[in-house]
């Protein structure tokens, strides 16, 4: 073999007479035995015409290898070894290092871990004997080696020679020898000889199929190929030509055997195991002449062949075997194992290529050129004291180069650099060169370059003269850093006051420029400095551009060469600061682009990527570092700047974090090109540092891919022992990031100070984009634990609202991105499936089994599986992209760790599946320890992107993340029935992220939308508003649920939130417009209609926005083809159904009116689009009713024509009207009343639209209208009185209805006299009904004024009124005296209302109000419902033409001559009937309204919102009354008196307000007894009674409300001697309780009036109850103080219940003993209880309170005073002013069941003796022990903790089953009560029964004990651990 030692030659040296055959056969005067030289080889090539014009072009020969062989010295750096070898002389002893390093040497020696090679030796020929040396080969070893040799014995047999057969110069065989006899090969079973590794840790690896494999390993040792000499070609042709016909060539050396490549086949690639054991055993190979005798003489043209004679098949049996099912098997054809000779460094056979030879040559004349040049040009500036274009001199006579020269020089050195011819550069020019580079380094090092904020135009000039120098220092020291990153091993080019320059300059640029022109605003103070530095932005971004690229420089030296622990601190915190620095919002309040930010910010992440590398040792402080300058990174779109391949944007932060994460699954490369023989110590005790990574080097026991698979075990530990603690490190890095980030997340929120919450979600964002992106696989594993710990947040019972909350968005989020990757591999791989590319099919057959989780392990981890495909595509850019290498890094760990996995799962043995898993191990090994060993050893076909992707993605959706998405679903589908409200919405988003990327969990029977119907009844608004979202996505995405969903949709329509009503109209409309079911459209449309009639204005015109959407804008288009005909009718058809389902007439007349108003701007289409739809109801006239529901009946289509005739008459013409006179004809009939009153109604409407004209119709019309006036019901007689007189009108004659009315006055005034006689009989009644309904009616819609005289002659001579009016009322009121039957009472006071609402003037007709007031003093509310509904409709038209009054258009232009009397109220011609009559009868109606609930009470609410609108009474009359009816149970009373308190209290707040106290107390009486229900809230959900009144309070200003809420709660104090106890419940009781509820379920608008109200519940308990805790003392318990003053003094601590027992004790004892003191009497003791009682319930609502909104205990204490407490939870210290007006945040989690309840046991002391003595016990325990200032529990008292646990509060007491202030709820802080506490301050006069000294609070930070829970041994709040929190500070969520 060749000796790769320098000045060795390959093959016999010149002139030696020793060199084996080939010298023996040589003549003796001929010693040419050396190797040809090149021109003597010349003539043998092809360049023996044309001389190559220089010699380097051309490999030298080397006899005896493929390729020249490098010195081994140009391979390993020889530090290490004279290190030893030194010590080895220096110790007599040696050390434990030389013993390991020698035992280390020995095991590498040993006969089992090296190939043995067996040459035999041909005879020496030389007869000369050769004399032997004296001194021992040995002697010449190095100290170290010459150890090893003494301590080393191997056994060694020397080969003896076998014939006389001339050798090759490397001992094979000559081209042509003499015959040898075959030898068989030996069986498999045998170790396989092969070539001795020249390079140990990149053995060859085997890229032969299964049959060839054992022959390959075999012949591969003996097959080599030679270049042969000319005498060696001369000899071979004689030896050929002198064999004679006898000789038969059976056999030839290996030597001449050139093996033919087979091609693989199917067959060979997967033979039968059975046969794998048979191949090789019995094969043999024989060469032999083509004709086959052997007698015959070779010639020139019969070649000898290769014959491989395999074994006979053996018999084949169909029963041995099985039929399988196919399965993706390994791609052989994919990976194929380079052919590279003895090329150690991966280049091809014959070296460089030659264009790459050329151009380092041009590269290294092109540098040595430019050296000489600018050394001349040094010396001539040195020579002449000044510079030129190359060299400059400064101001000390040192010269430096020239800026522009210094780039030149840059360029040269990196091409020198690139193309390997660095290191022939001589070293002296080199230092030459650095020493150039100095001067400008120290000549920066003198200028004070820092940017100052203060500076103005004058400095930025001075600064910018600076640049040019600072410019050549940069270059300069680029120049130097590029010097360094050579890899030259000269230590004088490394010198440490260089690199320290060159840091200090990096340092001085960051600080001084680039982070103040970062920090540089357009403010005030630095608007100066911002335009200076704006106007010369150029020279900045060069500047900057320079900066870059030299921190660059410096990020590539620390990975070069060992840097001191200075220089790498430095960089690192210069990078953090690069990478945190704050940048402008905009560009235009930066002085540059930000974009240039960005550009060094990956600099910054570059070099801080390079110190995590080289330095595991520093990894923990940078993760810290870069995880707690979170906070500086900014937020929203400007967060991204960082691009990926694939065009999407992160947070360079998120790159920054996923890189250091993939670098440490990275071996650390120990080897640099500085030597660290003197700077690196060996550690005895061998510990590990970062990752497990021993500093010794690794040891394995597997040398060759044969080797793994024979000990394939022993392989796979050895990887296991490698991969296992880097993956682990990248585990744990990953786990610390996770956690630090959620630790802080769940502390924050959205909207809070820190923006922890906001960036993880950004960061969950960004790992998701990079999910799918094979160049960030640290995505997954950040992914997966952060999945862990929401698993555990959710879990965990004790977890609060807000982190469930927060880890089902995040679920959702890693769930959506799941989802999307499933579907992007079902995509991709359906798409390659029809391929016929060999990787695609076998990825599309993979990516198959993946998606259905049945993916075989041994299939994934193949050796050309993805993770494989991935590598490769990922290792053709790394040239591109070097930081690819950590993602590189991080998945061959992965497949490592997978590979180890999957064969530790296997519990079977399989031979070859465990064999190749063997090889396998042994090449990740490899691997792992060299990146490039891939690429050197194996070559791959291309991979294009999108394969590679789908290689990846394949990976992952086995990984833990992807196999846990059922887990994730299951979790977010569990979530929706949670008990939390906000869980159940968060879980319905969080599934709504899922279904946007996989819709296929909707499909069949799917438990998802049923469970989506669910929550759409969800009793909160945000969860039913959460669902409708979600609903409306389902229905997107699978049209087919629309039949299934719209009625959960619909239904919401009529839901309690505005905002859920308007979602469910939004979406009822797409479903509306996409869906043709007529039912279902009908469905919509009808609820659309009757939320025309919502309380909510917002929700009031959002549909009839919708009406107009899906009705009428349709048609806007006018078209009049016959589909749009068809399309018209069919809507007719549906409007005709929608009309016949629901009662929506009033309201679809509401919708028309406001579409065709003049003010609409859709009015001109609308009127046209109601015009056809009109003309084809037309059409359905006539239609009889159908069994069909889709063809509207006749009858049907006039009710809708009835409301679109009340909308707009003009919508009709007189041909439509004619079509409808036939249907007036059965009006007297009882056939259809329905279609009688709809024609009448559109006569009504239309008619007055006739002119004379028609003067014959109309005469028709009356002819049949006037005889049915006395037949028809009253609701059709009011239209019949009325058509008939618009038909008198319009006919200028009304004698007919003259005479009509006049017989009805007449038959009344008969009646009377009949009736004064005897009683009227039942006929007569109701004859006196129909006369008094007919002038009723006829005085309501007729004018016969002009008849009067008339009406006079005929029967009232004795009239002497001025009206028509006047005389029906007068003839019909006395019918309403109370002498009358209740019958005639009624239809007369119907008959003169109806009268009244025309002529208003008779309402201050003293007959009538005198008739009306007896009516309501006798209360009958049949009859006032008459009076009742009369002033609804005089108002109401009052109203209307107030309005119409005001909103009268001006004439030309001009305003109306006739201005409004403001001493008028309304200015109308009747506002002063109208205000006499309303506050004649005010009192009555007020009476109405507040005495019941039914419809009579609506009416009487009706007639006051009216007086109200109208402003008919002073505000303070009707806003009492409005806020009392807010409380009705009745809704419709309720929304009424709700929106005229809020418009009374928006236009008189300051008078209405000081109306609120009596209002309260009216509310209460209210609902005491008309409600009879007393409770201040409703349940189900909880909600105050009052609730209305803080809604129209929002309207005021914050402080109006605090005090009011004051105001509110004072109403509860009392006098206790004063208090009412006659009663079971005292009424004061009742009243408190009813406040009390109220202020536990009020909604604070703001912190401030919370603190407000919980600030006045503190003072009036402590006020108000220190006298009575004093009273209870001395009556009740009669404790003396000074009988406890002892006991005070000697027991510090604060009483507990034992005390208050110890202290009843002593009075029993003193009783037993004679001193019996008087017992309280009973009624003493109810007052005292009953204002015990008021007291603990206010307390109780402050607790409740305070746990609601987490105020913290101790601080707000103090300061409830100043209302400055703190509102957050565990908050400390006083709020700001800001604070205060923000909203108070509620704590998730807590309900009012608690409260409620224990107000409720409360209000039940009363029952008996001993609960109001308990009751009184637990005031006075109240009052004297604080339980909020906790104190840390003594090991003796855990005893007594647990005793107060079960006993606080009341003592004992049966009502307080748990504590007395906060409960023990889970989830909940324990507040008062909850623990031992201190004495309460003493309150008032200083008198309480246990006042005395205090213990010292409970610190903030301490943490009170749980019930029943051991001492904790630590005050410190847990981390997360499992992905489980325990939050701190008592939140036990």
């Amino acid at each position: 073999m060749a000796e790769p030692r320098p000045g060795n030659h390959n093959g016999p040296l010149y002139g030696d007479s020793n060199s084996g055959a080939q010298g023996a056969q040589t003549p003796a005067g001929a010693a040419f035995s050396r190797p040809f030289t090149l021109h003597e080889a010349l003539p043998y090539t092809p360049f023996s015409s044309i001389a190559p014009f220089d010699s380097g072009v051309l490999p030298s020969p080397s006899i005896g290898s493929a390729s020249p062989a490098p010195p081994v010295d140009n391979l390993f750096t020889g530090a290490e070894f004279a290190a030893l070898n030194q010590e080895a002389l220096k110790q007599d002893h040696p050390s434990r290092r030389l013993q390991q390093m020698v035992s280390q040497v020995q095991h590498l020696l040993e006969r089992g871990n090296i190939p043995e090679f067996k040459f035999k030796t041909g005879p020496k020929f030389s007869s000369a004997p050769t004399p032997l040396s004296s001194t021992s080969l040995a002697s010449t070893l190095f100290p170290f080696s010459k150890m090893v040799f003494d301590q080393t014995a191997i056994p060694f047999r020397y080969p003896t020679p076998d014939t006389s057969t001339p050798t090759s110069p490397n001992d094979q065989l000559n081209v042509m020898g003499s015959p040898v006899p075959p030898k068989r090969t030996p069986p498999i079973a045998q170790k396989s000889v092969q070539k001795p590794a020249q390079k140990p840790v990149q053995p060859k690896q085997d890229l032969h199929t299964p049959i060839n494999r054992q022959a390959h390993a075999h012949n591969k040792a003996r097959f080599e190929n030679l270049l042969p000499t000319k005498s060696q070609l001369e000899q071979a042709h004689a030896v050929l030509n002198n064999s004679g016909p006898s000789g038969s060539v059976t056999s030839t050396p290996a030597s001449t055997v050139h093996p033919v490549a087979v091609p693989h086949t199917e067959q060979q690639a997967k033979p039968p195991l059975a046969s794998l054991q048979l191949v090789g055993a019995a094969q043999t190979l024989a060469i032999a002449s083509p004709n086959g005798p052997s007698s015959q003489t070779p010639s020139d043209s019969q070649k000898p062949a290769m014959v491989v004679e395999l074994p006979s098949a053996a018999a084949f049996n169909k029963t041995e075997f099985l039929v399988v099912a196919d399965e993706p098997d390994e791609q052989v054809n994919l990976s194929l194992k380079k052919r590279k000779g003895g090329d150690l460094d991966g280049d091809d056979i014959y070296g460089d290529s030659l264009d790459l030879r050329q151009r380092a040559d041009s590269a290294f004349h092109d540098l040595r050129l430019f050296l000489h040049n600018a050394f001349q040009a040094e010396d001539h500036a040195l020579a002449h004291q000044y510079g030129n274009d190359t060299v400059m001199l400064l101001s000390n006579n040192e010269t430096t180069l020239t800026a522009a020269a210094q780039s030149k020089a840059q360029t040269l050195l990196g091409k020198a650099i690139s193309l390997n011819c660095f290191r022939s550069v001589p070293l002296q020019d080199l230092l030459r060169l650095l020493r150039l580079s100095e001067g400008a380094l120290r000549q920066a090092d003198a200028l004070d370059i820092k940017i100052d904020e203060s500076w103005g135009a004058v400095d930025v000039e001075q600064w910018l003269q600076q640049l040019p120098i600072l410019e050549t220092a940069m270059r300069a020291a680029r120049t130097s850093l590029r010097l360094m990153c050579g890899g030259r091993e000269d230590k004088q080019l490394y010198p440490e006051d260089t690199i320290e320059q060159c840091l200090n300059l990096c340092k001085r640029l960051v600080d001084g420029i680039i982070i103040p022109i970062a920090e540089v605003r357009g403010t005030q103070n630095m608007a100066q400095l911002f335009k200076s530095l704006s106007a010369v932005k150029k020279k900045i971004v060069s500047l900057f551009t320079d900066c870059q690229k030299l921190l660059s420089l410096m990020s590539t030296l620390i990975s070069k060469i060992d840097t001191s622990d200075t220089v790498t601190n430095t960089l690192e915190f210069t990078a953090s600061r690069l990478i945190f620095m704050e940048t402008a919002n905009t560009e235009k309040d930066s002085v540059i682009d930000t974009q240039k930010f960005d550009g060094l910010r990956l600099v910054a992440m570059d070099m801080l990527s390079q110190i995590f590398l080289m330095n595991p040792s520093q990894r923990q402080g940078i993760f810290d570092e870069i995880l707690t300058s979170l906070e500086k990174l900014p937020l929203g779109k400007r967060a991204r700047t960082f691009k990926l391949v694939d065009g999407n944007n992160i947070q360079p932060v998120s790159a920054l974090i996923m890189r250091l994460v993939q670098t440490s699954a990275g071996k650390v490369d120990d080897r640099k090109g500085k030597s660290r023989a003197e700077s690196i110590q060996f550690q005895e005790d061998g510990h590990e540092v970062n990752g497990g990574q021993p500093n010794g080097p690794d040891v394995f026991h597997i040398r060759d891919e044969d080797h793994a698979a024979a000990r394939y075990s022993t392989a796979i530990q050895e990887l296991t022992a490698v991969a296992t603690p880097l993956l682990d490190t990248a585990k744990t890095n990953a786990s610390y990031v996770v956690k630090f980030i959620v630790n802080r997340a769940l502390k924050s929120t959205k909207s809070g100070d820190t923006p922890y919450r906001n960036l993880l979600d950004l960061f969950v964002e960004d790992f998701t984009v990079c999910l799918d992106n094979p160049d960030w696989p640290a995505a997954e594993l950040l992914l997966r634990l952060l999945m862990a710990m929401m698993f555990g947040l959710v879990e965990n019972d004790k977890s609060g609202v807000p982190a469930k909350n927060m880890a089902l968005e995040l679920l959702g989020i890693m769930g959506a991105a799941i989802s999307k990757l499933r579907g992007h591999v079902r995509k991709v791989a359906s798409a390659l499936d029809a391929g016929t590319d060999e990787l695609a099919m076998l990825l599309s057959d993979l990516a198959t089994s993946a998606l259905e989780l049945k993916s075989r392990p041994e299939h994934m981890v193949a050796w050309t599986g993805p993770y494989r495909a991935t590598l490769e595509y990922l290792d053709s850019r790394f040239s591109e992209d070097r930081h690819l290498a950590s993602a590189i890094s991080f998945i061959v760990s992965e497949w490592a760790n997978k590979v180890c996995t999957c064969y530790d799962d296997f519990e079977d043995d399989f031979a070859e599946r465990d064999q190749e898993l063997g090889r396998l191990a042994y090449r990740l090994r490899e691997m792992i320890q060299d990146r490039r060993w891939l690429s050197s050893e194996y070559s791959f076909r291309d991979v294009s992107s999108s394969q590679a992707k789908l290689s990846y993605s394949i990976i992952l959706l086995r990984s833990q993340l992807c196999e846990a998405f059922s887990a994730i679903l299951n979790i977010l589908l569990n979530s929706m029935a949670s008990d939390q409200p906000t869980v159940r919405s968060k879980s319905l988003k969080s599934v709504n992220q899922v279904l946007e990327t996989d819709p296929s969990i909707l499909d069949g029977d799917s438990v998802v939308v049923q469970l989506i119907l669910r929550c759409s009844n969800d009793s909160s608004t945000q969860v039913r508003d959460s669902a409708l979202g979600l609903i409306g996505k389902c229905i997107s995405m699978r049209p087919a649920l629309e039949g299934k969903m719209t009625e959960t949709v619909v239904d919401r329509f009529s839901d309690a939130g505005p905002g859920v009503r308007k979602r469910a109209m939004k979406l009822a409309k797409d479903i509306y417009l996409r869906n043709n079911n007529k039912s279902l459209r009908s469905a919509i449309a009808n609820g659309l209609l009757h939320r025309v009639q919502d309380p909510e204005e917002s929700v009031r015109d959002l549909a009839r926005q919708m009406i107009e959407e899906i009705w009428f804008a349709p048609f806007h288009n006018g078209e009049n083809s016959a589909v749009s005909q068809i399309s018209l009718s069919e809507h007719v058809s549906l409007m005709v159904q929608t009309v016949k389902r629901g009662n929506i007439a009033n309201v679809l007349d509401k919708v028309l009116q406001t579409l065709l108003a003049p003010d609409s701007k859709s009015a001109q289409a609308s009127l046209e689009v109601c015009t056809k739809l009109v003309a084809s109801m037309f059409d359905l006239i006539d239609n009889t009713d159908s069994s069909d529901p889709s063809v509207p009946s006749g009858r049907d289509a006039l009710q809708v024509l009835m409301i679109f005739a009340k909308a707009e008459a003009s919508l009709f013409t007189f041909e439509q009207l004619r079509l409808l006179k036939p249907h007036i004809t059965s009006i007297g009939s009882t056939e259809d009343l329905a279609v009688s009153r709809a024609v009448v109604v559109i006569y009504r409407r239309v008619l007055p639209q006739l002119s004379s004209a028609h003067a014959q119709f109309l005469a028709d019309v009356r002819k049949e209208l006037l005889p049915v006036v006395s037949k028809v019901s009253r609701a059709l007689l009011d239209d019949v009185m009325a058509c008939l007189w618009i038909i008198s009108t319009l006919l200028e004659t009304s004698e007919h209805l003259a005479r009509l009315i006049l017989s009805s006055l007449a038959a009344i005034q008969k009646l009377r006299l009949m009736s004064q006689k005897e009683p009227l009989d039942q006929l007569k009644i109701r004859q006196f009904d129909r006369y008094s309904l007919i002038v009723g009616m006829a005085g309501k819609h007729c004018d016969l004024d002009s008849h009067l005289e008339w009406f006079k002659a005929k029967g009232f001579p004795k009239f002497s009124g001025s009206t028509a009016s006047k005389l029906m009322v007068d003839v019909i009121i006395p019918f309403a005296a109370p002498s009358q039957p209740l019958d005639i009472r009624k239809a007369a006071l119907d008959s003169v209302g109806l009268v009244c609402q025309a002529s208003p003037r008779n309402y201050v007709s003293a007959n009538v109000y005198t008739a009306f007031q007896q009516v309501f003093d006798d209360q009958i509310p049949v009859l006032e419902t008459m009076i009742l509904r009369s002033l609804k409709e005089f108002l109401f038209t009052e109203e209307r033409r107030s309005e119409q009054a005001s909103e009268a258009p001006t004439i030309n232009g001009a305003k109306s001559e006739k201005k409004r009397e403001l001493t008028v109220i309304g200015g109308t011609n009747y506002d002063d009937v109208a205000s006499a009559t309303t506050h004649r009868f005010l009192k009555e109606i007020t009476r109405i309204a507040t005495t019941t609930q039914d419809d009579h009470a609506f009416l009487a609410v009706e007639v006051l919102a009216s007086i109200n609108r109208q402003g008919l009474v002073h505000p303070k009359e009707t806003g009492v009354t409005f806020i009392t009816l807010e409380t009705s149970s009745n809704p419709r009373i309720s929304e009424l008196a709700f929106l005229e308190h809020k418009a009374l209290h928006a236009k008189h707040e300051t008078v209405v307000e000081r109306e609120y106290v009596k209002a309260i107390q009216s509310a209460f009486a209210y609902q005491r007894d008309v409600v009879r229900d007393p409770r201040g809230a409703t349940t189900n959900p909880f909600a105050p009674k009052l609730h209305l009144l803080m809604e129209v309070l929002k309207i005021s200003k914050s402080k109006n409300r605090q005090k009011f809420l004051e105001k509110f709660c004072t109403q509860v104090d009392f006098d206790v001697s004063k208090l009412d106890i006659s009663e079971e419940l005292p009424p004061h009781v009742q009243y408190s309780r009813f406040i009390i509820d109220n202020l536990a379920f009020f909604e604070y608008l703001t912190v401030g009036e919370l603190h407000c109200i919980v600030a006045a519940i503190e003072k009036l308990v402590t006020s108000t109850g220190a006298n009575v805790a004093q009273a209870i003392e001395s009556e009740v318990f009669q404790i003396r103080i000074d009988a406890l003053e002892p006991t005070v003094t000697n027991q510090p601590a604060a009483p507990t219940n034992q005390d208050l027992d110890s202290v009843q004790a002593e009075a029993q004892l003193q009783a037993e003993a004679g001193h019996v003191r008087p017992e309280i009497g009973l009624s003493r003791l109810r007052q005292l209880t009953a204002g015990s009682m008021i007291l603990l319930a206010l307390w109780e609502v402050r607790t409740h309170l305070r746990r609601l909104y987490g105020m913290n205990n101790s601080s707000h204490r103090r300061d409830s005073g100043k209302g400055a407490a703190v509102a957050g939870a565990g908050g400390t210290g006083k709020l700001q002013a800001k604070d205060l007006i923000k909203p108070p945040v509620k704590a998730q989690g807590v309900t009012g069941d608690k409260v409620w309840e224990e107000i409720g046991n409360i209000m039940t002391a009363l029952s008996d003796r001993q609960r109001m003595m308990g009751a009184c016990k637990a005031f006075v325990e109240l009052m004297n022990v604080d339980k909020e200032f906790l104190v840390p529990a003594e090991e003796g008292d855990e005893d007594m903790d647990m005793m107060m646990d079960g006993e606080d509060g009341a003592g004992g007491l049966g009502f307080f089953s748990g504590e007395e202030g906060d409960g023990d709820e889970e989830g909940m802080e324990p507040s008062p009560g909850a623990g031992r506490g201190r004495k309460r301050k003493a309150v008032a006069s200083g008198v309480g029964a246990f006042a005395g000294a205090k213990k010292k609070a409970r610190s903030s930070s301490q943490q009170p004990r749980k019930r029943g829970r051991p001492k904790k041994q630590s005050t410190e709040a847990p981390q997360v651990q499992d992905g489980v929190r325990e939050f701190e500070e008592a939140e036990w969520f």
